[in-house]
């Protein structure tokens, strides 16, 4: 039998009698030769994952050295010496890549990962304290040793509710040392060092093969459910943060379009998640409401409404006037050049100039208000004109405190951050700015004036490098301290049609948010009809029903997928009802709080019996595996805390939805039996209460409206 063999037989002997401690000595020599079979990796999840990641790194590994190499081979060859890039040098540099970074180029995103979120109560949360306790556990037994926790739910009652797998991969850093321990007998020095009492845990269990099962109080969650019950939702306390988010983004005199629509839905969702757990927040839209392109549409301003200086202009349709001004400047030579006139008045504060300016912007916003309304979106303009005067005091406290970082290249004064090899360009052969002078001054303000903990920009993948290029300027600065510090980039992918490409209509032309929130109010009141909701809801109640559904179909299938990846837009996959959607849940929620209704319980009668019954009698299966859902919002809340990646919640939310769907049918809330009194099972009405009132907290991050009545 091949050694490959005999670790399988040992693992499945393991399985199924958890007395072949033989299973250290293979597994550890199959991790020591990399001889794992994909076989064993799915038994062991963390494990895989960790092997997946390392795979990744070595194949990045060897094409960096590969290339390294290749550099050496053609610099020998052409006679240069091998040294460290200066940024003083004056060798000639590429031509600074576009600012979505599809000509190439990398720049280096933090050395390290960093807790930015400090926890200072776990409230609920289980995974969290189990994290920490053990966390403190393996640096007590091995102190200095960097190893990953590994901890997990366990998918087999069996074997408890979290399992810790970090024994294995510690014995065998000791044994690469040269100390030779069992897994076992590593899992029991962990074990000795957690404490001895812990409320939320009935046992804890250490297999021969270093596998330390942990089994969760009954008792525990029942009291914990009873206390939400009575007292409300309570989430995670964490240290009070600063925090900046950037997102949204349009430009002035362009409407809304679809592309707008999942920075505006993945920020908002961010602020609502860092203003539920205590964060000072400032949501900021870095709007493009300045440029060259503002002098032809100024121009152009003058001509259609002359006396736009008395009452604002009925501008019914933005992108006809962009486009009419746009087809003027390349037609007519005297227009172009009363444009750049407009451009240069502006560029001075002339007043009335500023003030067409003005009128221009205000029309704008106007449009991007009915759609920010719809979506219940509350933000503060802060655009590119805020940073006009910042650019030029950017300038001058480079020149003063960095000088040896500029350099210029064909007229212009270019730097490269440490790690980056593509430039950022300060200022232009002709004295002008760029995006990369406005970028850098809005980091500067915002970490140096606005006082920020954390930086957040939500802007689509494709402007990854220019940023990263940016934090990496900021840190050689010294604005701020990554170690302390959060400023990141939250990249998301592409909102796709039916044929895989760019979302847009049938003419080809970029969709307007607008037109796509009224086409997905239009479907929702056709799904509320279809369903004969409107003969049984008043019009108010049909009404909210309606927005509700149409506008957080968009936003949930926004925020379910991935935000790294593209997704399709799809309105009919969006209102259907069953699966992860916003409408089933809409409707799961809706039919929560009607069960509560029906009972006919009040909530001061409800109060009563949860004050006398601190520990609630759930003793279905059904009832426990729904009550440790619901004590996993916490956990949740913290995940996303530190990822950034709303689908976690979604995926959370959705689970509770359907392990509720399980727990109704299999248990009576409500019990009616011919000829005897209505029974209400007070303790299932109570996992309703705080199933509804989580599924309601979940909603308020994610920005859905909450209807009682579907």
């Amino acid at each position: 039998m091949s050694a490959n063999k005999e670790l399988q037989q040992g693992y499945s002997d393991y399985s199924s009698a958890l007395d072949q401690a033989t299973l250290l000595n293979r597994l550890i020599a199959a991790m020591e030769k990399g001889d794992l079979t994909d076989e064993l990796l799915e038994h062991i999840p963390e494990l895989s994952e960790a092997k997946k990641l390392n795979d990744k790194l070595k194949y990045r590994k060897t094409i960096l050295e590969r290339s390294i190499a290749e550099q050496f081979a053609k610099n020998k060859k052409n006679g240069v010496k091998a040294s460290e890039p200066s940024a003083s040098s004056s060798a000639p540099v590429e031509k600074k890549a576009k600012k979505d970074g599809k000509n190439g180029g990398a720049a280096p995103k933090q050395a390290k990962k960093v807790d930015y979120v400090t926890v200072n109560d776990y409230g609920s949360s289980i995974f969290g304290r189990l994290q920490s306790l053990f966390k403190k556990a393996i640096e007590d037994a091995f102190p200095g040793l960097d190893v990953p926790l590994l901890l997990a739910e366990t998918p087999n009652p069996q074997f408890g509710d979290y399992q810790c797998n970090s024994a294995m991969p510690i014995a065998a850093i000791l044994k690469a040392t040269g100390i030779n321990k069992k897994p076992g007998d590593v899992g029991k020095e962990i074990h000795a060092k957690l404490p001895e009492n812990i409320d939320f845990v009935e046992k804890i269990a250490v297999m021969p093969a270093g596998f330390i099962n942990v089994f969760l109080n009954a008792d525990y969650l029942r009291k914990q459910i009873s206390s939400l019950a009575l007292n409300g939702i309570s989430l995670p306390k964490v240290a009070k943060k600063r925090v900046l988010v950037d997102f949204s983004s349009p430009n002035i005199a362009k409407e809304m379009h679809v592309g707008h629509l999942r920075s505006t839905i993945i920020g908002d969702s961010i602020c609502r998640l860092f203003e539920a757990v205590g964060y000072d927040v400032l949501r900021v839209n870095h709007i493009g409401d300045w440029g060259t392109q503002f002098g032809m549409l100024i121009a152009h301003l003058y001509d259609r409404f002359p006396d736009f200086l008395k009452k604002l202009p009925d501008i019914s349709d933005l992108q006809a006037f962009y486009k009419e001004s746009k087809k003027r400047f390349d037609e007519d030579e005297q227009f172009k050049k009363r444009a750049y006139e407009c451009v240069v008045k502006l560029q001075s504060r002339d007043g009335e100039i500023v003030q067409a300016w003005n009128t221009i912007c205000d029309v704008s916003k106007k449009y991007n208000q009915i759609v920010y309304d719809h979506l219940d979106i509350k933000i503060k303009d802060v655009g590119e004109s805020f940073y006009q005067d910042k650019m030029v005091e950017l300038v001058k406290w480079i020149k003063e405190n960095k000088p040896d970082m500029l350099r210029k290249e064909e007229g212009r004064q270019i730097m490269f951050p440490t790690g980056c090899d593509v430039p950022l360009t300060v200022v232009k052969s002709d004295g002008g700015f760029t995006y990369d002078t406005s970028d850098l001054a809005a980091l500067k303000y915002r970490m140096l004036e606005e006082k920020c903990d954390w930086n957040i920009y939500v802007v689509d993948a494709g402007q990854n490098l220019h940023l990263e290029t940016v934090y990496a300027a900021g840190r050689d600065f010294g604005w701020y301290d990554e170690n302390t510090q959060r400023v990141e980039h939250v990249g998301f992918g592409l909102v796709l049609g039916d044929d895989k490409k760019k979302f847009k209509t049938r003419s080809g032309e970029t969709v307007r948010l607008l037109d796509l929130l009224s086409e997905g109010v239009k479907r929702a009141t056709e799904k509320l009809k279809e369903k004969g909701r409107d003969a049984v809801m008043t019009e108010e109640e049909l009404a909210a029903a309606r927005d509700a559904v149409a506008f957080g179909c968009v936003k949930y299938a926004d925020l379910s997928h991935t935000r790294t990846q593209d997704y399709i837009f799809s309105f009919d996959r969006m209102l259907d009802d069953r699966g992860n959607t916003a409408v089933y849940l809409l409707y799961a929620y809706a039919r929560i709080r009607s069960i509560v209704r029906t009972s006919g319980v009040t909530d001061s009668q409800l109060a009563d019996y949860l004050a006398k019954t601190p520990v609630l009698p759930l003793n279905h299966p059904a009832e426990l595996k729904l009550a440790k859902q619901l004590l996993k919002l916490s956990d949740c809340v913290l995940l996303v805390l530190d990822s950034l990646m709303l689908h976690q919640m979604c995926d959370y939310v959705y689970n509770l939805a359907t392990l509720f769907h399980d727990f109704y049918n299999e248990c009576y809330v409500i019990e009616r039996k011919e000829g005897e009194p209505v029974v209400v099972h007070f303790h299932r009405l109570a996992l309703c209460e705080v199933t509804a009132n989580v599924i309601s907290t979940c909603f308020k991050i994610l920005g859905i409206r909450e209807v009682p009545k579907m």
